[in-house]
């Protein structure tokens, strides 16, 4: 307290003139209306000021539990999503026709799990057994073929992608139905080269490939893609063909499971054919 007395006497003339000054400025403000509106107004904008500053700082010592409960609140509303719930009843599209008889139907399925950059890609979906889903079925999406269902389970299979170093496809061109098969390199997954096409076809880029009627996977004529170069290797006579994909592996998030209601038909007489001619 000693020392207190002490600086306010040693600094006494500086206190004085500032307790002067503000006594004046009193008495301005209060015999006059102009500046009692500009210190008002002053005043206010300060206080608004503070208390924003006052709130922010508020705002920011309790951002931990505003984001928590923000968080549960969202995790709540996912739940509540029919994205979330799994559809036991899948949807099955086929065509009624009088005249010709029914050979494709298709099952819906959203894709869960894709990869695109391993040398063997894979991809899950989510429709099993339950929902008629068997192995070496095709499956095929917006814009082109997918990959052969190879495993199955209850509620989920796996497919084994257009983008594998074992898969192979059955396409021609669609303007000289001439065939080849379709094959990736494990490169880039927009890319995928025919093989099997003979040096003498004409070929033109912007030529469109189709899917054939040799396989019992997919239907003859779903659009594959577009030619964009091909050359002929030495000593091979063949062309090696460069397709564009129409199907984009990246985005891919729904697709259709083909079944063919007459691939076992077909399977069987194709054996028996094949029976004889070992006979022979």
């Amino acid at each position: 307290m000693k020392l207190l007395f002490q600086l306010i006497w040693r600094n006494n003339f500086t206190l004085f003139f500032i307790l002067l000054q503000i006594f004046c400025f009193y008495l301005i403000v209060r015999n006059n209306r102009f500046q009692q509106a500009s210190v008002l107004n002053a005043t206010n904008q300060v206080v608004t000021n503070t208390m924003e500053v006052v709130n922010y700082v508020k705002e920011y010592i309790h951002l931990r539990d505003n984001n928590t409960s923000l968080a549960e609140e969202n995790a709540r509303l996912r739940t509540m999503l029919i994205e979330n719930k799994y559809e036991l009843n899948s949807i099955h599209s086929s065509v009624n026709d009088t005249v010709n008889l029914q050979q494709y139907e298709y099952i819906t399925a959203n894709v869960i799990n894709n990869s695109l950059h391993h040398r063997n890609n894979f991809i899950t979906l989510n429709k099993g057994s339950l929902q008629g889903v068997r192995p070496e079925m095709g499956v095929i999406g917006p814009k082109g073929i997918v990959g052969i269902v190879n495993h199955v389970s209850e509620h989920y299979c796996t497919v084994m992608s257009l983008l594998h170093k074992e898969s192979s496809s059955s396409v021609m061109l669609k303007r000289n139905k001439f065939f080849g098969s379709l094959k990736w390199d494990g490169d880039d997954p927009n890319y995928m080269y025919l093989n099997e096409i003979d040096k003498t076809v004409p070929l033109i880029k912007g030529d469109s490939i189709v899917t054939t009627a040799f396989s019992t996977t997919y239907p003859s004529g779903i659009f594959i893609g577009r030619i964009v170069d091909f050359q002929v290797e030495p000593g091979s006579p063949f062309y090696k063909i460069k397709v564009n994909l129409a199907m984009n592996f990246n985005s891919l998030s729904h697709v259709y499971i083909v079944r063919n209601l007459m691939k076992e038909e077909q399977i069987s007489l194709e054996e028996q054919n094949k029976a004889k001619e070992d006979e022979q």
